[in-house]
């Protein structure tokens, strides 16, 4: 072997070793979200294929149950944590997840957004919105009520499955929805619906699931489930139950963490969330109404859907400061 193939093959060696550690320098992007909003039916594919193709890194989700396990996990881990982003927290949980001090402002230009409610945080970027409902199937359930005080007070009404408030973010909210409409009543009226309650999950996705089984005559979801349905399925069966007394809204969010080791790329994908490559993927993956408009409109599944003439939002630190009083009233009420 010449001195010229020794160098060669030295020059193939180096480069082979090297390779890997080239395609190690490709940075990840950690991001914690719910398990509907990574898995198979969720947004999360199309949203990771859209971003890797302009950050030239890797997306990678870490999935929890709901947006409840989300933050408990967070403080869990705290400044250990490997997540650079964290996907799927709401406007209820915002206070207690600030209190934290595990995460940083976003600093990022969000652009127009089309939210019910005027946006102004520095740390949280809203991604999606929608109203709190109870779904049914119109082909099964005869009568449906139209006002929350009916809807509890009727005692041969519809069978219900709910999500727990301290795991779900679907399940706070609808304490919040009852603590909005029967004021200090609150646990007068999980009383009276305590019989009713087929079963309570710890997230939406089993609740939903049992639902679809047959198992209960309405579940716990938004005004926006149904345009799955009808978009899938072609399906229009299923309906969002409007109650005059309103619904409650949420908003989801995102932020990224202090312990993040990419800042730059945690800012990258924070402000990729207000764009289309984000936000198109959000009404016909995520099933909810998109932060900001994509330029071709909304989905024409989305143009029948009930919506209700009075919403409120909670005011996230009235939550804060009230949340296990009224988690402990609720337990107290329905026994559990």
């Amino acid at each position: 072997m010449n001195r010229r193939t020794l160098s060669l093959t030295a020059a193939a060696a180096a480069l082979a070793v090297s390779l890997p550690a080239m395609a190690q320098e490709r940075p990840t992007l950690t991001v914690y979200t719910y398990s509907s909003f990574s898995g198979e039916f969720g947004p999360g594919a199309t949203i990771k294929a859209n971003f890797e193709a302009e950050c030239d890194c890797t997306l990678e989700w870490v999935e929890t149950e709901d947006a409840g396990t989300l933050l408990a996990r967070l403080r869990l881990e705290g400044d250990s944590t490997d997540a650079d982003i964290v996907l799927g927290l709401d406007t209820n949980l915002i206070a207690n997840a600030r209190e934290t001090g595990l995460f940083a402002p976003h600093e990022t230009e969000l652009g127009e957004l089309d939210l019910p409610v005027e946006w102004t945080d520095d740390t949280f970027v809203p991604f999606d919105w929608g109203w709190f409902a109870f779904v049914y199937d119109s082909e099964t359930l005869g009568s449906v009520p139209t006002s929350f005080e009916a809807f509890v007070e009727d005692e041969d009404g519809p069978d219900i499955i709910i999500q727990d408030p301290r795991t779900s973010s679907p399940g706070l909210g609808l304490l919040l929805w009852v603590r909005e409409v029967f004021g200090d009543d609150a646990d007068e009226a999980w009383e009276l619906l305590e019989p009713r309650i087929v079963t309570v999950t710890r997230g939406w996705s089993e609740a939903y699931g049992l639902f679809l089984e047959g198992e209960t005559d309405m579940v716990l979801s938004y005004t926006t489930s149904p345009a799955y349905h009808i978009a899938v399925e072609e399906e229009d069966r299923y309906r969002a139950a409007i109650f005059e007394e309103g619904h409650a809204l949420q908003v989801e969010v995102a932020a990224m963490t202090m312990a993040t080791d990419t800042p730059e790329l945690a800012r990258e994908f924070l402000a990729f969330i207000v764009s289309d490559g984000f936000q198109t993927a959000i009404p016909e993956g995520n099933w909810m109404y998109p932060a900001t408009t994509p330029a071709d409109g909304l989905p024409e599944a989305f143009e029948t859907l009930a919506t209700p003439e009075n919403s409120f939002l909670p005011d996230p630190d009235a939550v804060e400061a009230n949340r296990s009083a009224w988690i402990d009233e609720w337990l107290d009420a329905i026994g559990r």
